[in-house]
C-alpha cells in the first residue's frame, strides 16, 4: 500500500506555489465546498515514506473547510471531492507547516496525504437524522413521554465503537423527551416498536455539536447508533 502510494505521489511534481492531487476514486455523494464540514479518514507521510499521522484505529476527523481548522493544503485539497472519494495530495511547505517544525514533521517538509471523504454536512443545511430499520418490531410505536428500555451500540462513521449498553448487559432506561440525551438520539427513538432494531445516523449538530465530548467524542463528530427496543411502558 505504502509503496503504491509513494509511487502515485512520485507522479506529481512538487511545486512551492501549488498543491498537487490525484483522485484514486471518484465519489458519488455530496461535493465539498467552502464552509461545509468534511468528515475524512486520512494518513500522512513524509516523502521518505515515514508515516507521521493516521486515523487508522481512531475516530474520523471532521473540520470546517476554509475556516483554518487544518493546514491550508487540506482546505484547498479536499474541495471538489465527493463522498466516497479517495484523493492523494502532495502538499508543499507553503501549504503545510512552512519553515516551522511540527512534532515529527521537519521544517520545510513536503507532505503526502491519502484522504477518504466519508461525509459532507453542507453549510446552512438543516441537520436531520437518518433512520434505517434492520428488524421490524410489533405493537405500539414509541412516542414522547413513554418509558422504555433500549439497547444501543454507538459508533463513528468508520465503524469504530465508542460506547455500548450491550457491553454492560444492561439496557438504557429512558423517559422519552424527559431523560437528557443528545437530540438526535431522542429523535431516533420515536416510532420504534417492541423488538425493533434500527440504525440511526446523527449529524454533529444533533449530537455533541462543534465541541464534541473530549476525550471520547471529537469535535463535529457524526455518530451512528444501532438501537434495539427491549421494553415499552414498563
Amino acid at each position: 500500500m505504502l509503496v503504491s502510494l509513494i509511487a502515485t505521489a512520485a507522479l506529481l511534481t512538487s511545486a512551492a506555489d501549488e498543491i498537487q492531487m490525484i483522485d484514486k476514486k471518484i465519489g458519488t455523494g455530496l461535493e465539498v465546498g467552502d464552509g461545509d464540514v468534511a468528515t475524512v479518514l486520512y494518513s500522512g507521510w513524509l516523502q521518505t515514506g515515514y508515516e507521521f499521522d493516521t486515523t487508522n484505529g481512531k475516530p474520523p476527523l471532521a473540520f470546517a473547510v476554509g475556516a483554518g481548522d487544518v493546514i491550508k493544503g487540506w482546505d484547498v485539497g479536499v474541495k471538489g471531492m465527493k463522498v466516497g472519494g479517495k484523493r492523494v495530495l502532495l502538499v508543499p511547505p507553503a501549504f503545510g507547516y512552512g519553515d516551522k517544525q511540527a512534532g515529527e514533521i521537519p521544517a520545510n517538509s513536503t507532505l503526502v496525504f491519502e484522504v477518504e471523504l466519508l461525509r459532507v454536512d453542507k453549510k446552512g443545511a438543516e441537520p436531520k437524522i437518518e433512520v434505517k430499520t434492520t428488524t421490524p418490531g410489533t405493537g405500539a410505536a414509541v412516542k414522547s413521554g413513554d418509558r422504555i428500555k433500549v439497547h444501543y451500540r454507538g459508533k463513528f462513521l468508520n465503524g469504530l465503537q465508542f460506547d455500548a449498553s450491550h457491553d454492560r448487559n444492561e439496557p438504557l432506561e429512558v423517559e422519552v423527551g424527559v431523560t437528557r440525551l443528545i437530540e438526535g438520539f431522542t429523535q431516533g427513538l420515536i416510532g420504534m416498536k417492541l423488538g425493533e432494531k434500527r440504525t440511526v445516523t446523527i449529524p454533529y449538530p444533533l449530537a455533541y455539536k462543534e465541541a464534541g465530548r473530549p476525550p471520547r467524542i471529537p469535535p463535529r463528530s457524526t455518530l451512528v447508533f444501532e438501537l434495539e427496543l427491549v421494553s415499552i411502558g414498563d
